[in-house]
């Protein structure tokens, strides 16, 4: 039985990345998305090494596909293993090569996709592949499900999963997706590999106030764009207060302490200032936000609408909802109403568990010259749905990048890219983590 995977799985994850980028599941939102042609893709190669998928839809074209890999364990819980198959719009114009031509130029993967996350996704396809040719079997279920609809609402995906189809997923206590263990090259020559334990909820708001309509030229004391105009430049302006979760304080102790900083136990703007490149990973995760996106207010330019309405991106850390609607009702005011537009829960999960000590040393195996650290996410992913379900969520998708790949610019980018090297890292990684889990 093999210790790492074979070169045909090395061969696979570059082609599987490629071959997926190809097929364009561009998700504009509103239900105008397709993923089954990717599902379907998926899917043949599950099956292809005898693994039983199951494609599942909610909505005609949104389509989910989910497989059970048995474990010799049968005490241990079930673990999840997810990618999203969806990506977000890409503007060809804007870009060096074709978004969708997965095009292999000088040892890198181009197009939409590349780290968010067809690679991934590709890099499941390839471990599982690996291990029924050479008769590996995870001590733990393994559960691989590739999902729809992760870039809009997640309602034909994860969502719908979770919601109709949870015995798919009995057993599950833990998962792992997108948007961890990537390398961090902090300018001064160290090499971060953060893991996600943690995510922000979401809180898009939709503000909404109401005025006098009349004529432009007259005096108006009740104008509607007045009065949403005061909130948004309120909310803009708002400084939120610092909010520190376990996953957070974790993450700021051990960079204090790799990069010897002395600061007092909640002093973080001092130690942020101090943490130089690096306080990237955690500056947006300290406190809650809300930045107002959108506007949509009035006709015509001599006529006062009597509505004004804004969209507001908020996100919400973990503990903290209350205190973030009692904020919004404050800053937003009498005049101006508010409600959730689309909202999901913030995640926590523990630092000191077996499985985060796992994919630490998984990391460690292939770059010890690396230093792995927790952090939370600001955005969000799949976890979210799937933690209705009792599932607690990691952010673990490894590569291996060189300096100069900036991987979260890379995120919803142009020229989004991924080097062949980093894509052979994860899936050692990957595979090492999934054999221990």
């Amino acid at each position: 039985m093999a210790e790492q995977p074979d070169e045909r799985a090395l061969d696979e994850v570059v082609t599987f990345t490629s071959d997926l980028i190809r097929i364009d599941t561009t998700n504009r939102g509103g239900g105008d998305c397709r993923e089954r042609p990717a599902a379907e893709y998926a899917a043949a190669r599950l099956a292809e090494a005898g693994i039983e998928p199951v494609l599942l839809e909610r909505a005609k074209g949104r389509t989910n596909v989910v497989a059970r890999i048995e474990g010799t364990d049968p005490a241990a819980g079930a673990l999840l293993l997810h990618g999203h198959l969806d990506v977000v719009p890409a503007e060809a114009a804007d870009w060096s090569v074709h978004p969708f031509s997965g095009e292999i130029r000088d040892g890198v993967v181009w197009g939409r996709g590349a780290v968010d996350m067809k690679n991934m996704d590709a890099m499941i396809l390839a471990v599982v592949r690996d291990w029924a040719r050479t008769g590996v079997r995870p001590r733990r279920d393994v559960v691989v499900a590739f999902t729809a609809d992760e870039e809009a609402s997640a309602e034909d995906g994860s969502g719908f999963l979770a919601d109709r189809h949870a015995a798919l997923f009995e057993g599950c206590t833990e998962g792992v997706s997108e948007s961890g263990a990537f390398t961090f090259h902090d300018g001064a020559g160290r090499e971060l590999y953060p893991i996600a334990a943690g995510e922000r909820g979401t809180a898009w708001l939709k503000l909404t106030a109401r005025g006098r309509a009349g004529h432009g030229s007259k005096v108006n004391r009740e104008n509607a764009v007045t009065r949403l105009a005061a909130a948004i430049t309120r909310i803009g302006e708002h400084a939120w207060p610092l909010r520190l979760t376990p996953t957070v304080r974790a993450a700021l102790t051990e960079l204090a302490a790799l990069y010897g900083i002395e600061t007092g136990p909640d002093d973080v703007d001092a130690l942020l200032d101090k943490l130089g490149p690096a306080a990237s990973l955690v500056e947006a995760t300290v406190r809650n936000s809300a930045n107002p996106t959108m506007l949509d207010a009035g006709y015509k330019v001599n006529v006062v609408p009597g509505a004004a309405v804004a969209h507001v991106d908020g996100r919400f850390l973990y503990g903290t909802e209350e205190e973030f609607r009692a904020t919004l009702d404050r800053l937003t005011g009498p005049d101006v109403d508010w409600e959730f537009a689309h909202r999901e829960v913030a995640l926590q999960a523990p630092v000191d568990s077996p499985t985060f000590a796992r994919m630490r040393a998984a990391v460690e195996a292939f770059a010890p010259e690396g230093h792995v650290v927790p952090y939370c996410m600001s955005g969000g992913t799949d976890a979210k749905q799937f933690s209705r379900l009792g599932i607690t969520g990691y952010g673990f998708a490894p590569l291996k990048l060189p300096e100069g790949f900036d991987y979260q610019a890379l995120f919803h980018g142009v020229d989004e890219r991924v080097p062949v090297e980093a894509l052979h890292f994860g899936v050692r990684v990957l595979d090492r983590f999934l054999r221990t889990a």
